[in-house]
């Protein structure tokens, strides 16, 4: 199974400045086996240690953290003489031993030719928990649930990943049908790697829900046996409300669905523990369109997505027939798996910042508005086939953006300063966006303000 993030670990090897590198991401997204390929691929030899209740790792690490004397302890440990050459030592469920951690920072000060990587699937909240090691001694990767195009790869169709890199979209509408399928497929199977090997495989969509299942359950295991007791039942309650949270026609996060008479302080500490360990995506709320977003940020208002968008129908129960029904699927759920699939495509790009619009009264909502730190680009979601989009038009009045994107079932079209890019181009966004910017800004000079009627017509749709 190709997974696109081993292309920023051979960057990471390559770099001049390289740091032991930290990879977050949530329980089962397959951060060992990212590890441990790229072990296999571009070194001659791979340490790799489980701190998971390890308690000789834990003595080890337990007194002196003089670099010499822990690598005679790793050689002595795995029976591998460790090279800083050719050697990868992993660390794997690092955040069970914090004294390994901490050894991280004399590692890039005093030994930085070792190519050490690290990885847990609690680690975010070992490390907001104040798990001790140094700001700036650490590089860091998000490892996320496969993508879309990961997807294709993992089902033999590379050649359809080839089609979407080329930006060749006469091309992909000629053979849509087949995208949009495998679109389907995507959606209820989802990103997770046990699950998609599985599907890969077998094409059984019954044991991809078992596999889905048992997932869930370890995830709420993880509630009971590693959350702070007092906070055990209002994870699981925030965390089963999610699904109903997002099947709203505003998809705002509402305390109350959680409990009746549930307030922002009552879940704050369940909210950050569900952050941390990566089951939850929070996208904020933004009622101005200007740069950098983050100055806007309304904290009190964000949705809240999960961490995959086969777990998501998992949770609701999404029945497989639904994938025979042509594009019911789109049309299900209140478009809540659309959002969620896009959102998941978008976040896997570290350098886009992702938040939602909505204006003062209500009466406008943007699904997402993508800053890239030197414009920011609306992003309207349509599940269905009706194009109408009254809040996106708003938003383009007031804003003025360089850009404007509609992701939908629809072809490609680009109409002025209004682009439909197909959902299953969505990934497309940022290199379809150096394309768009360069020929908005050519326009704005050659034909002055924007006018978004242009855009969308008389009737708006």
């Amino acid at each position: 199974m190709y997974r696109l993030a081993i292309e920023e670990l051979y960057e990471w090897k390559k770099s001049a400045n390289r740091k032991p590198l930290i990879i977050e991401g949530a329980r089962q997204v397959g951060k060992t086996w990212l590890m441990k390929e790229f072990g296999k691929q571009a070194y001659e030899k791979t340490v790799y240690i489980n701190f998971d209740s390890n308690s000789r790792m834990a003595e080890l690490f337990s007194s002196d953290l003089e670099i010499g004397r822990i690598i005679m302890g790793l050689e002595l440990y795995s029976d591998v003489k460790i090279t800083p050459e050719n050697t990868l030592i992993i660390f794997d469920e690092v955040q069970e031993v914090p004294r390994a951690l901490a050894s991280l920072k004399y590692f890039y000060e005093n030994a930085p030719e070792y190519n050490i990587i690290c990885a847990g699937s609690l680690l975010g909240i070992a490390l907001h928990q104040g798990t001790s090691f140094p700001v700036g001694k650490v590089d860091f990767l998000n490892l996320y649930p496969l993508s879309f195009k990961e997807f294709l790869m993992a089902m033999s169709k590379e050649k359809y990943v080839d089609l979407m890199n080329s930006g060749d979209y006469e091309m992909m509408t000629a053979f849509k049908q087949d995208l949009i399928d495998s679109l389907k497929h995507y959606y209820f199977v989802g990103g997770m790697p046990e699950a998609v090997m599985s599907f890969a495989t077998e094409k059984d969509f019954n044991k991809v829900r078992r596999i889905q299942k048992r997932i869930l359950e370890a995830y709420e295991q993880d509630f009971s046996k590693h959350a702070p007791n007092e906070s055990v039942p209002k994870l699981r309650m925030l965390w089963n409300s999610i699904p109903s949270q997002l099947a709203k026609e505003n998809k705002k996060f509402i305390y109350g669905l959680v409990r009746e008479g549930g307030r922002a302080k009552d879940y704050e500490t369940a909210i950050m523990w569900l952050t941390d360990c990566g089951l939850v995506h929070k996208v904020s709320r933004v009622t101005v369109g200007h740069l950098p977003l983050k100055a806007y940020e309304d904290m009190k208002a964000f949705k809240m997505f999960v961490v995959d968008v086969g777990l998501l129908g998992c949770m609701v129960g999404l029945n497989k027939k639904i994938l025979l029904d042509g594009n019911d699927l789109f049309v299900e759920f209140k478009g809540a798996l659309t959002e969620q699939y896009v959102l998941q495509q978008l976040i896997t790009n570290p350098d886009l910042n992702i938040y939602y619009y909505t204006n003062d009264n209500g009466s406008c909502e943007v699904d997402f508005l993508v800053d890239t730190g030197d414009t920011i680009v609306p992003v309207e979601v349509k599940a269905e086939v009706n194009l109408r989009a009254k809040s996106l038009r708003m938003y383009v009045e007031k804003f003025s953006p360089d850009v404007a994107i509609r992701t939908s079932m629809q072809d490609y079209k680009k109409e002025s300063w209004l682009v439909n890019l197909p959902l299953y181009a969505i990934e497309n966004l940022t290199k379809e966006l150096v394309y768009l910017l360069q020929g908005s800004q050519e326009q704005r000079t050659m034909h002055g303000a924007f006018h978004p009627r242009g855009l969308f017509g008389e009737s708006g749709s």
